[in-house]
């Protein structure tokens, strides 16, 4: 019996005990009706009466409630209802006394504190609440909006982040509404029968340059991009949809996009109306596809030149791209001729939190962002019906209209402003948004510049009211100094001969900029520069391009493209980068150095002849050439620029030369404004926390000497505690794996490689030819491929049952667990270029030079 009593006992003892503690961790509730309540914190000295004896000792009336918390000294105490004053004010007498009454000295001195408790009524940190007059209630009422959907309109008057909008209201309380300015929306047409548009449709500066009709009516199912655009730009106010940023001017709309159409029409719809257009929204290019290369042919960048000179009667047309939605698929808009103009003002997205979404394109030509879809909300505006709106309208087709429709405003405060002061007071005005991004870098004129937000935010308000006391610029200067040719490197009749090899490191060159040739050309401050490479290659997309200025200020004018698997290389290519302006030339002499880096894989054939693919490269860069373009010294000896009829030939003749024209393609499709913007672009996050160009640095490398070998390289593989203890990971469990093998090897005197138990994980883990031209792809901003490759052949060896590429992805794997924390981007999806993008059957073929076709490009494959 007392046995079985045991077990009885300990459970009732450990029930006990369970009360005990749910009993102490559960807070007591308070009483403040019936009771006051104290807290008396407790000194528990050695020789210190309790809690009680010093509560019995003082004779304060109090009673004992329990522990406050997790405090083990803290007690709070009771006593009835208005009792306080009471308590504190004898409390308060036995410390005086205490001198005299010895007995009550032992309990005072073990309490530290006796304070009476009050309820306080905390106060919640929400967002701060809008001001009222600051809705978007609020102003629509003040300004007479009877627009049912300007309340949606987060891109006007974001209530829930109110730092991140287009920032106009404040410009139309006091009158400024682009009245007067005239946009031309160069898309696939314009629906001037909607009630939102009609009033401010341009219709004598329309045209359909794909049926050859006065008017750019919408036809086909999905010509609806240009409508929304308009809205964006011109809605007006009434009670249709929402209102536009400038929505007393007027838009006009010139179709281009619903078919293919010749050079000579796309030339003639970039100058349609030119003398009374000011400014012309192109939310298109080429495919977003991460691997084409094409922009303006000859004929099509004379038409940008004359838009700029002679348009809006001398002061230049204003020319607004969109950056392009193909981040995803590795995309950067350098590779884009029409983004990556001087012409243009190229603008990026970015979401109603601020956040850089994951479609919008970065490169060193972007200037400003823009507020377009992402992390949950897009635009809302005008769609093709006489009543019809959109709500999912968004990419960096989105950000431009917004920006047109700031420009439009400015215009109608400051008519005189030139094409480049539109691109001056983006540079001046643009709002810099989370600082804290890795991408920023700050320039040599003091302004931080980000390859995915170029200069910063545009905002409305401070863009406007910078134009109204801006005094204009001086005259263009330029300076284009001869092509450098490397070891004879020409291109002539579309072959590239001479050049030199493209080692593992890469390649510099360094050109050296005199004073005396920059007065002698008039030239005083930097605006953009530009430079045409010539770079024969096996794989276009390994190639890296970089451009170093005399202050060390960087521009990465081309970052791998995994994609991009051209062959044709860089016949002439030219890049633009905006990231040195406001650079001023007053100085002594200035050296620029180009440096060039690639990553020369073989796709086929044996691993070990694939090693020595790796080590002889299998690129040659060929020559290149810097432009110079910006503000003269002396206005009264500025010069007209002529356009050359080639600058593409390598050496490149002088400018005054006479050379064969092109010959410009019959025919062209230009893909839809949204055929590279992936179906999710409204509701993925956006993100603040990453490079564009990751594993690149602000300052360049140097070419290793064959001396150094795969060594030069650990330099960067140890440059992060991670990779550091990775590499110990990896000789260690090579070790153990060489131990088990030998062991093994010994005690069965016939094993063979393939037999290894557990072997498969531990040697393709440490293979340095597995993972090591991945870790380069990602941290190396030349593209380096180490010597140390020829360790992969070993590893072949091993596995004689698996194929070349099956070790390459179990490479490529491996790596990428490597590199969890680093967020790697997700896999690219190659998609058609429509609306409702869809994967392709299979590879398209790549885009080729900038004097193309994009007709093969932008069509899908048959079958």
């Amino acid at each position: 019996m007392p046995r079985r009593g045991h077990p009885f006992i300990v459970a009732l003892v450990l029930l006990v005990v369970v009360v005990v503690v749910v009993a102490h961790s559960v807070p007591a509730k308070l009483d403040h009706v019936t009771f006051d309540y104290f807290l008396l914190d407790h000194n528990p000295a050695p020789s210190a009466p309790s809690v009680a004896d010093c509560i019995s000792e003082l004779g304060l009336g109090l009673e004992l409630v329990g522990q406050v918390g997790e405090l083990p000294n803290a007690w709070l105490l009771r006593a009835p209802k208005h009792t306080h004053p009471h308590v504190l004010a004898r409390y308060n007498a036995v410390r005086t006394q205490a001198a005299i009454q010895p007995h009550t000295g032992h309990a005072l001195a073990a309490i530290n504190l006796l304070e009476h408790q009050l309820p306080r009524q905390r106060t919640k940190r929400a967002p701060p609440p809008i001001p009222p007059d600051t809705s978007a209630a609020a102003i629509g009422a003040r300004l007479g909006f009877t627009d049912p959907l300007f309340t949606q309109q987060w891109h006007i008057v974001n209530e829930e982040f109110p730092q991140h909008m287009m920032n106009v209201t404040g410009l139309w309380e006091i009158g400024i509404t682009g009245q007067g300015v005239v946009t031309s929306l160069v898309d696939d047409g314009l629906d001037y029968e909607s009630k939102d548009l009609a009033d401010n449709f341009d219709a004598e500066h329309s045209y359909d340059f794909n049926d050859h009709t006065p008017l750019p009516k919408p036809v086909l199912a999905d010509d609806r991009h240009g409508t929304r655009c308009a809205g964006q730009i011109a809605a007006a106010k009434n009670d249709v949809c929402g209102v536009g940023l400038a929505y007393e001017a007027k838009v006009a709309g010139v179709r281009i996009l619903s078919g293919p159409i010749t050079d000579v029409d796309e030339a003639s719809a970039l100058n349609y109306g030119f003398h009374d257009v000011d400014i012309y929204s192109c939310s298109w290019g080429p495919p977003d596809d991460g691997k084409s290369m094409e922009g303006p042919t000859y004929i099509i960048h004379k038409a940008f030149l004359n838009g700029v000179q002679n348009g809006r009667r001398g002061k230049g047309s204003i020319f607004v791209f969109a950056s392009g939605n193909g981040a995803l698929s590795g995309d950067q808009c350098n590779f884009d001729g029409y983004t990556n103009s001087i012409y243009s003002v190229t603008v990026s997205a970015v979401d109603y939190k601020g956040l850089h979404p994951y479609y919008s394109e970065p490169c060193a030509a972007n200037l400003v962002v823009a507020y377009s879809s992402g992390s949950g909300k897009s635009i809302v505006t005008t769609d093709v019906g006489e009543n019809a709106c959109s709500s999912n309208h968004g990419g960096t087709s989105a950000a431009a209209p917004n920006a047109a429709g700031v420009f439009a405003l400015a215009l109608q405060v400051r008519p005189d402003l030139t094409w480049r002061d539109i691109q001056y007071l983006c540079v001046q005005s643009a709002q810099m948004i989370n600082p804290e991004d890795p991408d920023w870098e700050k320039t040599a004129s003091g302004r931080p510049f980000s390859y995915k937000y170029g200069y910063g935010q545009l905002n409305a308000y401070a863009f406007v009211t910078a134009a109204q006391d801006w005094e204009l610029v001086k005259p263009q200067a330029w300076f284009h100094p001869s092509s450098i040719q490397l070891n004879n490197g020409s291109l002539s009749e579309g072959t590239m001969t001479g050049g030199v090899p493209i080692p593992p490191g890469g390649i510099d060159s360094t050109f050296t900029l005199t004073n005396d040739k920059l007065v002698e050309h008039n030239f005083e401050e930097l605006e953009h520069v530009t430079i045409t490479v010539w770079i024969s290659h096996s794989k276009r997309g390994d190639v890296e391009v970089e451009l170093v200025s005399p202050n060390g200020i960087k521009s990465i004018l081309a970052a791998t493209r995994k994609p991009d698997l051209a062959t044709s290389g860089f016949e002439g290519w030219r890049f633009m980068t905006v990231k040195h302006w406001y650079v001023s030339f007053v100085h002594g002499n200035q050296s620029f150095t180009l440096i060039k880096g690639a990553r020369t894989r073989s796709a086929t054939g044996p691993l070990g002849c694939q090693i020595s693919q790796i080590q002889s490269t299998t690129g040659q860069f060929h020559g290149w050439r810097l432009m110079f373009w910006g503000s003269t010294i002396d206005p009264a000896q500025a010069k007209t620029y002529f356009l050359p009829t080639n600058d593409a030939i390598l050496p490149s003749p002088e400018e005054s030369e006479s050379v064969e024209v092109p010959t410009p393609s019959s025919t062209k499709t230009h893909p839809k404004p949204t055929s590279g913007l992936p179906s999710d672009h409204d509701t993925a996050e956006g993100e603040a926390d990453r490079p564009a160009f990751p594993g690149t640095s602000p300052t360049p490398s140097l070419t290793p000497t064959p001396d150094e070998g795969w060594f030069s390289d650990m330099s960067n593989l140890l440059s992060g505690s991670k990779w550091f203890f990775v590499a110990i990971t990896a000789v260690i469990l090579f070790a153990v794996g060489i131990g088990i093998f030998y062991w093994r090897r010994r005690a069965r005197h016939h094993a063979a490689y393939s037999s290894l138990a557990g072997g498969d994980l531990p040697m393709s883990s440490v293979s340095r030819g597995a993972a090591r031209p991945r870790a380069k792809e990602l941290y190396d901003a030349f593209g380096e491929v180490s010597d140390d490759d020829e360790d992969a052949d070993e590893q072949t060896m091993l596995h004689p049952g698996r194929s070349f590429n099956e070790h390459q992805e179990a490479g490529l794997d491996l790596h990428s667990e490597f590199l969890n924390d680093d967020d790697p981007p997700p896999a690219e999806p190659t998609l058609r270029y429509r609306d409702d993008p869809k994967p392709l059957e299979g590879p398209a073929s790549p885009g080729s030079g900038s004097g193309s076709s994009w007709e093969h490009a932008s069509q899908e494959p048959s079958g």
